[in-house]
C-alpha cells in the first residue's frame, strides 16, 4: 500500500552525500583486441558490448556511464567486466543494491561533465551530491516496487523477442530454406498428410521440385526479381527534437524509436529502414509513425507483397553491407533496389502473413502493455526516491 507523507519525509530520512551511501569506481581497461569469448559479460557506458574468459567484479552489481553516456544506470546480476568508460559500485556500505540502483537512475548526472569533448563524470564530482537516504527496510520496500515493474516489463520483452523469432523461424523454413518443398521431394510430406510447420491444408501451396537460378535452386514457378520491382523505399521527414511535440505518435530514427509526436507521417503498420547513422537495420513498427530523415519507408509496389513477408525478407538482404561498401556512409536506395531477390508464389506468401499477423498481433498487445508499465514505473521513480511518495508498511 503507498501513502502520501510528503510533511513526514524527513522524519525518518537522512540527506547525505551519496558517497556515504555507496562508493563509485572507475572501471578497467579491455580493448576488443583482448578479449576472448567467455560467460562474462563486458559493460560499456551504454551497455553490454560483449563477453571475456574473466570478471572484474562479482554480481549482482550496478554501473553508471562515465565517458560519453553519462549517468543512467544499469543492475548486473552476473558477475562482469566493467569497462574504463564505467564508473561501478565497489562498496554499497549495507544499504539494498537495487534501491542503490534506482538511487542513480534518478539522478541527472549530465551536468557534472567534467571533459571537453568528451562528455566525462568525475566521480569525486558526485560522492559529494547530497541525497535522500531512507531507513533500509523502506530501501528494500521501494526497490521490490520498482523491481516488480521492471521484471514484469522485462518479461514482456522476451515474451516479444519469442513470438518475433517464431515468425522468423517459419519464414527461414519456407522461404529460405524451402523445407515444404524438399520434404514433398523427399518423399516426407504427403498429401494429407501433416508436419511440424507444415499442416495437410498447405500442401498443395507449395511446389514439388526445384530450379536452378542465379540466388541457387529456387522453387519451381517462383521468381527472383530487383528489390525495386516490389518495394520503394521513400525519405523520412526532418523532425527536430524540439519540434515534437507531446503525443501518441512513435518517431522512428535509423536504429528503432527515438520519441514520441503529435501527428504521424505514415499510417502504420509499416517498416523503418536505416538510411544514416545505422544504415540498412531494418524495423517493424506496429501503429501510426512518424520516420525521420535518417530513414526510409518501405511501401510495397503491389498488395500481392505483404508487409510482414516483406520485414523478414528485408532483414535476409543484409543492406548494412550494401551501405558499408559505399563511398559516402549511409544506404543508398538505388544500390539496394539493385539486390536480387526471391518473390514466392502468392499463396504460400497469404498464409505465411496470416500466421505472423497472429503472433504480431499479441506483440502489440504486449507493446501497449510494455509502454504502460513504463510510463508507471517512471512516474513512480522520482517519486519514491525523493520521498514524495512513501511506501506503508514498507510491504
Amino acid at each position: 500500500m503507498l501513502n502520501l507523507e510528503s510533511d513526514e519525509v524527513r522524519n525518518n530520512w537522512q540527506e547525505i552525500p551519496l558517497g556515504e551511501i555507496m562508493t563509485l569506481q572507475r572501471g578497467f581497461d579491455l580493448p576488443r583486441n583482448k578479449r576472448v569469448e567467455g560467460p562474462y559479460p563486458v559493460i560499456a557506458s551504454n551497455g553490454r558490448v560483449g563477453q571475456h574468459v574473466e570478471a572484474k567484479v562479482g554480481g549482482p552489481g550496478v554501473v553508471i556511464g562515465r565517458s560519453g553516456s553519462l549517468g543512467g544506470g544499469q543492475y548486473i546480476k552476473d558477475d562482469f567486466w566493467p569497462l574504463n568508460t564505467t564508473l561501478w559500485v565497489k562498496d554499497f556500505k549495507g544499504n539494498d543494491r537495487h534501491f542503490c540502483y534506482y538511487l542513480l537512475k534518478s539522478l541527472d548526472l549530465e551536468h557534472f561533465n567534467a571533459g571537453s569533448g568528451v562528455p566525462t563524470l568525475n566521480r569525486n564530482h558526485i560522492h559529494p551530491l547530497p541525497v535522500l537516504c531512507p531507513p533500509l527496510a523502506e530501501q528494500r520496500a521501494i526497490a521490490h516496487i520498482l523491481g516488480t515493474l521492471d521484471d514484469k516489463i522485462e518479461l514482456n520483452r522476451r515474451m516479444n523477442q519469442t513470438l518475433e523469432e517464431m515468425a522468423r523461424a517459419l519464414f527461414k523454413s519456407w522461404f529460405v530454406d524451402f523445407d515444404p518443398v524438399r520434404a514433398k521431394m523427399d518423399g516426407r510430406w504427403r498429401r494429407g498428410q501433416s508436419l511440424p510447420g507444415m499442416t495437410a491444408e498447405l500442401y498443395d501451396l507449395f511446389p514439388h521440385a526445384m530450379v536452378n537460378s542465379e540466388l541457387g535452386e529456387i522453387p519451381e514457378g517462383w521468381e527472383v526479381k530487383d528489390l525495386g520491382d516490389i518495394i520503394e523505399l521513400v525519405y523520412g521527414k526532418a523532425l527536430k527534437a524540439d519540434d515534437r511535440r507531446d503525443g501518441t505518435i512513435s518517431v522512428y530514427g535509423s536504429n528503432g524509436q527515438v520519441g514520441w509526436h503529435d501527428e504521424k507521417l505514415v499510417s502504420g503498420p509499416g517498416i523503418v529502414v536505416g538510411r544514416k547513422g545505422n544504415p540498412g537495420i531494418v524495423t517493424w513498427v506496429y501503429g501510426d509513425f512518424f520516420p525521420i530523415d535518417t530513414t526510409f519507408y518501405v511501401l510495397p509496389k503491389s498488395r500481392e507483397q505483404k508487409l510482414l513477408f516483406l520485414f523478414f525478407a528485408l532483414a535476409e538482404q543484409d543492406l548494412p553491407s550494401i551501405a558499408a561498401d559505399s563511398a559516402v556512409p549511409g544506404l543508398n536506395r538505388n544500390q539496394a533496389y539493385m539486390n536480387r531477390v526471391l518473390v514466392p508464389a502468392i499463396a504460400p506468401i497469404d498464409s505465411y502473413d496470416e500466421y505472423a499477423k497472429t503472433l504480431f498481433a499479441q506483440r502489440n498487445l504486449l507493446q501497449e502493455e510494455f509502454r504502460a508499465l513504463a510510463a508507471l514505473r517512471d512516474t513512480l521513480l522520482p517519486k519514491l526516491i525523493f520521498g514524495e511518495l512513501r511506501v506503508g508498511e514498507y510491504v
